[in-house]
Order: C-alpha cells, then sequence, then structure tokens
C-alpha cells in the first residue's frame, strides 16, 4: 500500500473564538511538517511538498511507535534552548543541513521534537473528514510519545486559559481548532484560527545594505519585501537586528551569488536604495516586528531565520504569518 500525498491545512489569523466549540493548541515555534509511517519507515515532507527526512534522522524511530500501523501525521518540528523553551534560532543550522556527517552532530547538539496534533490518515482510509475531535482521539490512541515525539495536550474552554499557559511559557500564541471541523488539505480556514501573542510573518530578501563599524565589510540590514494582491513585490521595510555573526556570514554567502543590478521590489525610498545590493527575490526569511504602518513598513523588526519551507511566491499582504 502507498499512502496518499497531502497538503497540510493552514490557520487564519484572528482573535478568540466567542461562539461554538474549540480545542487549544500550544502554536509551537517550529517547522510544520507531515510525516508518512509506512511499514514502520518515516518520510517527513515539509509544508511547501520537500523532503526533509534526512535533516532530522533521530525521527526515524516514530515508525515503531505506531503500533504497525501506516499513518499520515501532522506536526510541527521544534528546537529547545537552553531554558527549555522553543526556539526558531536553535532549529536554523538543523533546517538547512544536509551533510550526514554534521546532521549526527547536530543530533546530539540540537536534537528537534516533532509535537504531533493531527492524524490525515489511518492504513488505508483516509480521516481528514472525521471531525477534530475524533482525530485528536485516533492520534493519542495510535501514537506512543517517545523521546523526540510527543502528542501535546490541548485545552477545552473559553481559551483565556489556554492563552496564560502560552504567555508563561514564552510561546508565540495559540491555535484554536473547532471541534467538529474536518481536516481541510491545502486550505487555509478559519476552522483553525491563530492567536498570537507577538507578530511574526514572513518577507521575501530584495537586498541588503552595508553594515559600519563592527559590521563594516558585513550586511548591516536586510531589504524586504511582500507581493500585494496584484502580485506585484513591494517594499515592506527593513531589518538590522536580531542578527549573530554567524547568521551574517551565512547570509552573506547565500545571496552574493544572487546579485543583480536592479531592484527587484517597487516603492523602495531613496534613503533605502542608496548603496543597497540588490538580489534575486529567491529566499524567504521570518521577522518579528511591533507593527504594521500604514504606508506598508514594518517597525521594530528584529530577524528570526531563513524560512526554506516557503517560496516567495508564498508571501502576501494578505497572508500573515
Amino acid at each position: 500500500m502507498t499512502l496518499p500525498s497531502y497538503a497540510p491545512m493552514l490557520a487564519k489569523a484572528g482573535s478568540l473564538p466567542v461562539a461554538g466549540e474549540w480545542a487549544y493548541e500550544m502554536k509551537w515555534d517550529g517547522v510544520r511538517a507531515l510525516a508518512y509511517v509506512e511499514d514502520r519507515a518515516v518520510r517527513l515532507v515539509s509544508r511547501n511538498g520537500k523532503d526533509v527526512t534526512v535533516a532530522y534522522t533521530e525521527l526515524r524511530m516514530l515508525g515503531g511507535a505506531v503500533g504497525g500501523h501506516d499513518l499520515v501525521l501532522d506536526g510541527e518540528i521544534v528546537a529547545f534552548d537552553a531554558a527549555g523553551r522553543p526556539s526558531f534560532g536553535a532549529l536554523q543550522p538543523r533546517m538547512h543541513q544536509r551533510n550526514p556527517a554534521k546532521i549526527a552532530e547536530l543530533v546530539r547538539s540540537v536534537p528537534v521534537t516533532f509535537m504531533l496534533f493531527d492524524l490525515l490518515h489511518v492504513n488505508a482510509v483516509s480521516a481528514v473528514g472525521l471531525p477534530y475531535r475524533e482525530r485528536r482521539q485516533l492520534l493519542e490512541e495510535l501514537v506512543t510519545p517517545g523521546a523526540r515525539w510527543q502528542v501535546p495536550v490541548y485545552f477545552h474552554g473559553a481559551g483565556t486559559d489556554a492563552v496564560e499557559a502560552s504567555k508563561s511559557l514564552g510561546l508565540e500564541g495559540v491555535v484554536a481548532k473547532r471541534l467538529d471541523s474536518p481536516y481541510r488539505p491545502g486550505q487555509r480556514s478559519a476552522d483553525w484560527t491563530k492567536v498570537k501573542n507577538f507578530r511574526t510573518r514572513e518577507f521575501v530578501i530584495c537586498g541588503w545594505q552595508p553594515g559600519e563599524g563592527r559590521r563594516a565589510g558585513m550586511i548591516g540590514s536586510l531589504l524586504l519585501g511582500v507581493h500585494d494582491a496584484s502580485g506585484r513585490l513591494v517594499f515592506a521595510g527593513h531589518v538590522g537586528t536580531g542578527f549573530t555573526e554567524r547568521v551574517l556570514a551565512d547570509l552573506g554567502a547565500r545571496l552574493t551569488p544572487l546579485e543583480r543590478p536592479d531592484p527587484p521590489v517597487a516603492g523602495v525610498p531613496r534613503e533605502q536604495s542608496r548603496n543597497a545590493h540588490w538580489v534575486e527575490p529567491l529566499l524567504v526569511g521570518e521577522v518579528r516586528y511591533a507593527e504594521w504602518t500604514q504606508d506598508g513598513r514594518i517597525r521594530h523588526a528584529s530577524w528570526r531565520g531563513l524560512r526554506e519551507d516557503k517560496g516567495p511566491e508564498d508571501v502576501r499582504i494578505s497572508q500573515a504569518s
């Protein structure tokens, strides 16, 4: 038997629901992945359909924790910092690595945990038409938790307790899921509503400005863009904080081969275009920010990391991260 392929269901940004019956899950700060467990072998597929199994070899043992069933599971791959909090920064070296020797070293120094929150398929039967409460029950019955994978508990009620718990744990927020809702592969639905404690979203890297002082000879800030409703790439501001020297060196190595003479993005102010190095708009990064201004610029931005699981075509003004 060959398991069918699925695209992950996506959540809409919003506030806590005020009507209906909902479950509330923690919003994990990691990388979304579907796990295809077949004949005890595990294949991991990213949100944009790439096979990322080789990057997370410690998750292969999940195949022995499903009671011999063939399953398609949905979840978030997470790395934790020294304080035990999910850290997208800690996950960065795992996301981009494909060298087996370096992966083996990273498995020891930066192990990941797969936070499983949904089940899409069991043996020869699709489960996407089942309501959330039944899919979750099957997930808890069929998957035995292990050292590197978990089925986190969810809250049921008004949601305020879940939000407070997410804040106390230093998490991004919560995802509210309607208890009677089916799984909608590849769709963004309000049946899943993400309620964030702070704002993050993805941007396309369109160029960079050289650094000064301690950053002389390196990237000083990244110039960012998003696609508007017509599909045009428009300027959205810049980010110059949140980088380590190692991250700046990696970004420099990735962006240098992509340089081009003219800006790929519209609406760049003169002060931002002066001395800019423009690049082909192929790389996507995640940024945390305090405000989105009326003229379409982010303020008080901080870099969080590259998102190789998302393409530039996914980055649109209408879709918050």
